[in-house]
């Protein structure tokens, strides 16, 4: 349990030290560049999955006729 605590306190002050934090504008404006990428693929995973439901839906339903 010692290992554990000395790792976790060594951790922090790593964190604390030796990282080199952004400023609160760029971490703002980077997670809107996230969350705009994010939705735009989203979207076109879902155009791609109705593109090819609806390729497939006519696919057989030529293959009945």
């Amino acid at each position: 349990m010692t290992k554990v605590v000395n790792y976790l306190s060594e951790a922090f002050e790593e964190l604390r030290s030796n990282v080199t934090w952004p400023e609160w504008a760029e971490v703002q404006r980077l997670t809107i560049v996230v969350a705009v990428f994010s939705v735009l693929l989203a979207m076109a995973t879902w155009g791609i999955d109705e593109f090819f439901a609806k390729s497939i839906a006519g696919f057989f339903n030529w293959l009945k006729a």
